[in-house]
């Protein structure tokens, strides 16, 4: 109970509405419940971890085959969609954009990752990009959170109380400004009429502006020139951004609008110019079943945006033809290196802070760098949120559940990094469950774990992926399949449905899965009862002997042998 120690819910208890009215009584904000994603069960996942069997509205029932009622639930609504979407076509994402954060609860406010400087008029300007605001409330807990953009003019300071319907923060959503970070006259560098900028007059107020044009637009001479803004005191000498030893200079990118005059004064956290935001372009217009099975087959977008690899310092080094060197140096390290072609429009400036994972350059994020930088509970939510999109724009109601049994099927296999001396090679690709079961043993006999890498595969893939070999090859590329089952003699556990089916046993779900427990418990009963000796597998000379000579003599004559051998014994 918030702000005292009384346990309101027990752990693994049932969510149901009764508990739910408890819980908005007591004013709790949020609390962690078990999801599929993160279950911990070798094969399958537990009734807690799935909770309610939605369609009796009790714990599921053990055996229940969750996975085909994933892919119903998903795809039953999916005919309505098709219909649609052809008479509709997609919807371009082009929403009204936020241009403040006003306050809904009264509390405290609190601001992390900040990097600001304070303005003429006292106010604060932001100078970083990850900056997130939280109000919290009396007891400790987040009320809200927001992403607070570069530029952002905030009217409070981090601790500073705020009463609901407050207006904190406030930004042009139509550009962004390029900040200076300390006072003194400008410098144009680079910045030259008709080879890297054009100029531009209002007609209303006659003022002039500067337009930096793009690499692609300018002239052969103009290519290699970088147009940016530098800052040097009265003396004509460059100004050290404080606490660094970077020079305060700021490159501009395409269709960057500088309104400011070479040698024109400027105080601290006023802007040097601004980027239009509509030349981001609008996201993937994809929509309707297209746009799921994209996000199922997790295939990478044409043009994906570019993530940070690393936390660290932004620098831009030597440049090559096409293409610009972006540096990312950490606090300690080797820096990390990347080329970006010169037309992505960065989002990041010299000598700005940048997060592991943070974008670098606008477009749509690949899950897979979503998976490696920002870890499985991000690509989740990723994915959930994004098919969840499609099918709330035609009003289907799908439980996250479904999507997130799919999700953990697509992320069963893992990526070896370290093997030690375990049955594994560095860099194979094994199922997750696997590996959990070889360190475990490990972790008994104190041995270093096994090191891996959580890797997201498509549906298709991850069913060809699969251990059983029989459920494999009845999906795709039989011969394949089986030709690779065959060189690597593998084994098939049979513990899925399809695998079962084939093979005619009764399919462990439902009434079977009752029955092949039983059969496992029998057979631990036997198995401890007896200590007998195991023979080795492999038939011995005599034994391969026998079966030519049988074989060689009558075909019929052995198998109505082999028969009668039975029947005697």
């Amino acid at each position: 109970k918030p702000g005292t120690d009384e346990v309101l819910i027990p752990r693994n208890t049932l969510l149901d509405e009764k508990l739910c009215d408890l819980i908005d009584e007591n004013s709790v904000d949020s609390i962690k419940v078990r999801s599929v994603v993160t279950c911990n069960t070798d094969f399958g996942v537990c009734a807690k971890c799935y909770g309610r069997d939605l369609a009796r509205g009790h714990l599921i029932n053990l055996g229940e085959a969750v996975g085909v009622i994933a892919a119903q639930s998903i795809g039953e609504p999916g005919t309505q969609l098709t219909m649609r979407t052809f008479h509709i076509g997609g919807a371009a994402s082009a929403a009204a954009k936020e241009s403040s954060i006003q306050i809904k609860n009264t509390g405290m406010l609190r601001l992390a990752n900040i990097k600001s400087v304070t303005n003429n008029e006292g106010k604060l300007v932001l100078t970083s990009r990850n900056t997130e605001l939280t109000i919290i409330d009396a007891f400790g807990r987040t009320k809200e959170h927001y992403k607070v953009p570069y530029g952002a003019i905030l009217s409070k300071a981090d601790g500073q109380d705020v009463a609901a319907g407050e207006t904190v923060a406030n930004w042009d959503p139509h550009t962004m400004p390029v900040i200076s970070e300390v006072s003194g006259w400008v410098k144009f560098v680079d910045i030259v009429d008709g080879l890297t900028v054009t100029r531009q007059t209002d007609e209303l107020t006659g003022l002039s502006s500067i337009v930096i044009q793009d690499v692609g637009e300018r002239a052969t001479v103009g290519k290699d020139l970088r147009p940016a803004i530098k800052l040097v005191d009265a003396k004509g000498k460059d100004i050290l951004i404080p606490g660094t030893e970077v020079v305060a200079q700021y490159f501009l990118p395409g269709k960057a609008i500088v309104t400011l005059d070479d040698g024109a004064e400027i105080n601290i956290g006023e802007p040097l110019a601004r980027i239009p935001q509509e030349s981001v372009g609008t996201k993937d217009i994809t929509g309707g079943l297209p746009r799921v099975a994209d996000l199922f087959e997790a295939r990478k977008p044409k043009e994906p945006a570019i993530l940070a690899e690393i936390s660290g310092i932004v620098s831009f080094g030597k440049e090559t033809k096409g293409k610009r060197r972006l540096l990312i140096t950490p606090n300690d390290g080797d820096a990390y290196e990347e080329m970006i072609p010169k037309w992505r429009q960065l989002n990041v400036f010299e000598g700005e802070m940048v997060q592991r994972g943070d974008l670098i350059s606008d477009g749509a994020e690949t899950p897979h760098d979503i998976l490696r930088l920002r870890g499985v509970h991000a690509v989740t939510d990723y994915i959930v949120n994004e098919v969840q999109e499609v099918y709330r724009l035609q009003g289907v109601k799908i439980n996250d559940k479904h999507i997130e049994v799919i999700v953990r099927q697509m992320l069963r296999k893992a990526i070896i990094t370290k093997a030690y001396d375990s049955e594994f090679l560095e860099g194979e690709q094994v199922e997750v469950a696997r590996v959990k079961i070889v360190n475990r043993q490990r972790e008994a006999e104190g041995k270093p774990l096994v090191e891996f890498e959580r890797e997201l595969l498509g549906i298709t893939k991850a069913s060809l992926a699969t251990e059983s070999f029989i459920s494999a090859a009845s999906f795709q590329e039989t011969t394949r399949v089986l030709t690779e089952a065959a060189v690597a003699g593998k084994r098939d556990e049979l513990r899925g449905l399809k695998e079962n089916v084939i093979v005619g046993r009764l399919i462990p779900a439902g009434t079977g899965f009752a029955y092949h427990q039983n059969r496992v418990k029998n057979r631990g009963n036997h198995l401890a009862g007896e200590n007998f000796e195991v023979k080795f597998s492999a038939a011995d000379e005599e034994e391969i002997a026998a079966e030519f000579s049988m074989i060689a003599e009558d075909p019929t004559a052995s198998l109505v042998e082999m028969l009668n051998m039975t029947d005697e014994e």
